[in-house]
């Protein structure tokens, strides 16, 4: 009984260590989709080599800002503040947790039954997101 045992914790918290992962990497994507969807597409941003060519031009190039390099590191700074607004949600069938939104973009109501914020979870989350990837 006692090997029986021993062989099931492993699994509990890799699964927990799995679904954390998960986790921060679906809210990871999330946040920086709902950024970039909030960019005007006619904005743009100049690229390509500032030095000066033999001639005397430049190659400079005008690209988007949504998705530009730019940008994405730019979300990427400020990422990790987003993740004290989620939350845990356990999945009463499978055990599986998952992280919501507690708090909306656009200021709607939200279904926050079997939701579970705290600081744990948000430090988790953020650690994850933010020391792990």
């Amino acid at each position: 009984l006692a090997l029986a045992l021993a062989s099931l914790l492993p699994t509990a918290g890799a699964r927990r260590s799995q679904d954390l992962h998960c986790g921060a990497c679906r809210a990871l994507v999330d946040e920086l989709e709902w950024e970039i969807s909030q960019v005007d597409p006619r904005k743009t941003i100049q690229m390509g080599s500032f030095r000066i060519n033999p001639d005397g031009s430049q190659s400079v190039v005008e690209v988007p800002y949504a998705r530009s390099e730019a940008h994405l590191t730019e979300l990427l700074e400020r990422v990790c503040e987003k993740m004290k607004e989620y939350g845990e949600k356990v999945d009463p069938a499978t055990q599986r947790k998952s992280y919501v939104r507690v708090i909306s973009h656009d200021g709607t109501k939200m279904d926050l039954s079997g939701v579970k914020f705290d600081g744990d979870v948000t430090s988790s989350l953020k650690f994850a997101v933010c020391e792990g990837m």
